[in-house]
Protein backbone atom coordinates (compact mmCIF):
# COMPACT_ATOMS: atom_id res chain seq x y z
CA UNK A 1 0.00 0.00 0.00
CA UNK A 2 1.66 3.42 -1.27
CA UNK A 3 2.36 5.51 1.41
CA UNK A 4 2.11 9.81 1.23
CA UNK A 5 0.74 11.99 -1.06
CA UNK A 6 -2.09 10.94 -3.53
CA UNK A 7 -1.54 11.96 -7.03
CA UNK A 8 -4.42 13.47 -7.98
CA UNK A 9 -6.35 14.09 -11.77
CA UNK A 10 -8.93 16.64 -11.89
CA UNK A 11 -11.12 15.37 -14.42
CA UNK A 12 -15.00 16.11 -15.43
CA UNK A 13 -15.74 12.43 -14.31
CA UNK A 14 -17.21 10.97 -11.21
CA UNK A 15 -15.36 7.62 -10.63
CA UNK A 16 -16.98 4.82 -8.86
CA UNK A 17 -15.26 2.16 -6.88
CA UNK A 18 -15.09 -1.06 -9.70
CA UNK A 19 -15.61 1.12 -12.85
CA UNK A 20 -13.42 0.78 -15.54
CA UNK A 21 -12.28 4.38 -16.89
CA UNK A 22 -10.29 4.71 -20.35
CA UNK A 23 -7.80 7.89 -20.77
CA UNK A 24 -6.11 9.44 -23.38
CA UNK A 25 -3.17 10.87 -21.29
CA UNK A 26 -1.22 14.09 -23.23
CA UNK A 27 -0.55 16.68 -21.07
CA UNK A 28 3.58 16.53 -19.95
CA UNK A 29 2.49 16.82 -16.46
CA UNK A 30 0.07 13.57 -16.52
CA UNK A 31 2.20 11.88 -18.87
CA UNK A 32 5.08 12.24 -15.69
CA UNK A 33 2.33 11.27 -13.11
CA UNK A 34 0.98 8.20 -15.23
CA UNK A 35 4.56 7.28 -15.74
CA UNK A 36 5.39 7.14 -11.72
CA UNK A 37 2.03 5.23 -11.62
CA UNK A 38 2.91 2.71 -13.64
CA UNK A 39 6.85 2.29 -13.05
CA UNK A 40 6.19 1.96 -9.45
CA UNK A 41 2.29 0.60 -9.65
CA UNK A 42 0.45 2.95 -7.74
CA UNK A 43 -3.05 4.27 -7.33
CA UNK A 44 -3.61 8.02 -8.18
CA UNK A 45 -6.88 9.55 -7.10
CA UNK A 46 -9.60 10.82 -10.09
CA UNK A 47 -11.82 14.15 -8.43
CA UNK A 48 -14.44 16.12 -9.87
CA UNK A 49 -13.43 19.19 -11.11
CA UNK A 50 -15.56 22.20 -11.59
CA UNK A 51 -15.47 25.83 -11.93
CA UNK A 52 -15.33 25.94 -8.65
CA UNK A 53 -12.46 24.13 -8.33
CA UNK A 54 -12.16 20.40 -7.01
CA UNK A 55 -14.57 18.07 -4.71
CA UNK A 56 -12.99 16.67 -1.61
CA UNK A 57 -14.05 13.32 -2.14
CA UNK A 58 -12.97 11.13 -4.62
CA UNK A 59 -11.99 7.54 -5.66
CA UNK A 60 -8.35 6.03 -6.13
CA UNK A 61 -7.71 4.16 -9.43
CA UNK A 62 -4.85 2.19 -10.75
CA UNK A 63 -3.98 1.55 -14.19
CA UNK A 64 -5.53 -2.02 -15.68
CA UNK A 65 -3.16 -2.00 -18.96
CA UNK A 66 -1.83 0.45 -21.21
CA UNK A 67 -3.87 0.43 -25.04
CA UNK A 68 -1.39 1.94 -26.94
CA UNK A 69 2.55 4.13 -26.72
CA UNK A 70 2.32 7.02 -28.82
CA UNK A 71 5.65 8.20 -30.36
CA UNK A 72 5.60 11.78 -28.46
CA UNK A 73 4.59 10.20 -25.20
CA UNK A 74 0.88 10.47 -25.24
CA UNK A 75 -0.81 6.92 -23.55
CA UNK A 76 -4.00 5.79 -24.12
CA UNK A 77 -4.69 3.52 -20.39
CA UNK A 78 -7.99 1.73 -18.76
CA UNK A 79 -8.08 2.16 -15.44
CA UNK A 80 -10.19 1.03 -12.91
CA UNK A 81 -11.91 2.38 -10.06
CA UNK A 82 -10.51 1.14 -6.37
CA UNK A 83 -10.89 2.87 -2.94
CA UNK A 84 -12.83 5.86 -1.78
CA UNK A 85 -11.25 8.91 -0.62
CA UNK A 86 -11.28 12.67 1.33
CA UNK A 87 -8.87 14.88 0.75
CA UNK A 88 -7.49 16.68 3.78
CA UNK A 89 -4.75 18.49 2.42
CA UNK A 90 -3.52 19.79 -1.50
CA UNK A 91 -0.05 20.10 -2.09
CA UNK A 92 1.03 21.83 -5.53
CA UNK A 93 5.19 21.21 -4.99
CA UNK A 94 4.81 19.02 -8.40
CA UNK A 95 3.59 19.77 -11.71
CA UNK A 96 0.72 18.00 -10.90
CA UNK A 97 -1.63 18.37 -7.96
CA UNK A 98 -0.96 15.45 -5.11
CA UNK A 99 -2.94 15.43 -1.78
CA UNK A 100 -2.98 13.97 1.77
CA UNK A 101 -6.07 12.12 1.80
CA UNK A 102 -8.32 10.08 4.14
CA UNK A 103 -9.31 6.48 2.68
CA UNK A 104 -13.22 5.17 4.05
CA UNK A 105 -15.40 2.50 3.25
CA UNK A 106 -18.97 1.84 4.10
CA UNK A 107 -19.73 2.89 8.18
CA UNK A 108 -19.78 -0.90 9.84
CA UNK A 109 -22.97 0.11 11.81
CA UNK A 110 -24.39 0.97 8.38
CA UNK A 111 -23.57 -2.13 7.16
CA UNK A 112 -27.06 -3.85 6.44
CA UNK A 113 -27.74 -4.76 2.59
CA UNK A 114 -30.86 -3.21 1.02
CA UNK A 115 -33.79 -5.42 1.24
CA UNK A 116 -35.38 -7.61 -1.11
CA UNK A 117 -38.02 -5.57 -2.77
CA UNK A 118 -35.65 -2.76 -2.88
CA UNK A 119 -32.99 -5.00 -4.83
CA UNK A 120 -35.92 -6.53 -7.22
CA UNK A 121 -36.97 -2.48 -7.31
CA UNK A 122 -33.73 -1.70 -8.49
CA UNK A 123 -32.80 -4.18 -10.81
CA UNK A 124 -36.01 -4.23 -12.84
CA UNK A 125 -35.68 -0.22 -13.38
CA UNK A 126 -32.25 -0.30 -14.24
CA UNK A 127 -33.14 -3.05 -17.18
CA UNK A 128 -34.93 -0.37 -18.79
CA UNK A 129 -31.58 0.49 -19.65
CA UNK A 130 -30.55 -1.39 -21.68
CA UNK A 131 -26.77 -0.72 -21.06
CA UNK A 132 -26.01 -3.89 -19.11
CA UNK A 133 -24.09 -6.37 -20.75
CA UNK A 134 -25.86 -9.78 -20.79
CA UNK A 135 -22.37 -11.43 -20.16
CA UNK A 136 -21.75 -9.17 -16.90
CA UNK A 137 -24.78 -10.68 -15.05
CA UNK A 138 -25.30 -8.37 -11.83
CA UNK A 139 -25.00 -10.02 -8.41
CA UNK A 140 -27.71 -9.78 -5.77
CA UNK A 141 -24.81 -10.59 -2.95
CA UNK A 142 -22.64 -7.46 -4.63
CA UNK A 143 -21.90 -5.54 -1.04
CA UNK A 144 -20.88 -2.59 -3.88
CA UNK A 145 -23.98 -3.22 -6.31
CA UNK A 146 -25.22 0.22 -5.87
CA UNK A 147 -21.75 1.61 -7.80
CA UNK A 148 -21.56 -1.01 -10.36
CA UNK A 149 -25.86 0.43 -11.57
CA UNK A 150 -24.81 3.83 -11.14
CA UNK A 151 -21.98 3.35 -13.81
CA UNK A 152 -25.26 3.28 -16.26
CA UNK A 153 -25.69 6.79 -15.52
CA UNK A 154 -23.95 9.70 -16.41
CA UNK A 155 -25.07 12.62 -14.22
CA UNK A 156 -22.23 13.55 -12.26
CA UNK A 157 -23.89 15.31 -9.46
CA UNK A 158 -26.07 11.79 -8.65
CA UNK A 159 -22.64 9.76 -9.15
CA UNK A 160 -20.64 12.24 -6.71
CA UNK A 161 -23.49 12.17 -3.84
CA UNK A 162 -23.55 8.18 -4.16
CA UNK A 163 -19.78 8.10 -3.87
CA UNK A 164 -19.96 9.88 -0.57
CA UNK A 165 -22.79 8.09 1.19
CA UNK A 166 -21.66 5.35 3.58
CA UNK A 167 -24.27 3.55 3.34
CA UNK A 168 -25.17 0.42 0.81
CA UNK A 169 -29.02 0.45 1.67
CA UNK A 170 -29.00 4.13 1.80
CA UNK A 171 -27.39 4.37 -1.85
CA UNK A 172 -29.99 1.54 -3.06
CA UNK A 173 -32.48 4.02 -1.88
CA UNK A 174 -31.22 6.71 -3.32
CA UNK A 175 -31.15 4.81 -6.66
CA UNK A 176 -34.30 4.18 -6.45
CA UNK A 177 -35.35 7.42 -5.94
CA UNK A 178 -33.38 8.86 -8.50
CA UNK A 179 -34.01 6.01 -11.13
CA UNK A 180 -37.89 6.99 -12.45
CA UNK A 181 -36.97 10.82 -13.41
CA UNK A 182 -34.24 9.75 -14.71
CA UNK A 183 -35.83 7.16 -17.07
CA UNK A 184 -38.89 9.34 -18.13
CA UNK A 185 -36.24 12.48 -18.96
CA UNK A 186 -33.95 9.47 -21.12
CA UNK A 187 -37.61 8.81 -23.21
CA UNK A 188 -38.54 12.40 -23.57
CA UNK A 189 -34.42 12.26 -24.97
CA UNK A 190 -34.97 9.47 -27.30
CA UNK A 191 -38.44 10.55 -28.49
CA UNK A 192 -37.32 13.92 -29.19
CA UNK A 193 -34.18 12.30 -31.42
CA UNK A 194 -36.95 9.97 -33.30
CA UNK A 195 -38.64 12.91 -34.33
CA UNK A 196 -36.08 14.98 -35.28
CA UNK A 197 -34.36 11.71 -36.81
CA UNK A 198 -37.95 12.03 -39.34
CA UNK A 199 -37.69 15.30 -40.07
CA UNK A 200 -40.54 16.22 -37.40
CA UNK A 201 -43.03 14.42 -39.79
CA UNK A 202 -46.51 14.31 -38.54
CA UNK A 203 -45.49 17.11 -36.42
CA UNK A 204 -44.71 19.97 -38.61
CA UNK A 205 -47.43 22.34 -40.15
CA UNK A 206 -47.26 22.78 -44.05
CA UNK A 207 -45.97 25.89 -44.89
Amino acid sequence: MQEGLLPLFPLQVVLLPGSPLPLHIFEDRYKEMIGEVLRDKLEFGVVLASEKGIVNTGCTATVDRVLREYPDGRLDILTRGRRRFEILLLNDERTFLRGAVEFFDDDADKAEPAGPDLLQNVIAGYSQLQSIPSNDPLDPDDPRLSFRLAQDVPDLGFRQTLLTMRSEADRMRRIADFLPGYLERRRRTQHTKDVAGRNGHGHHQPE
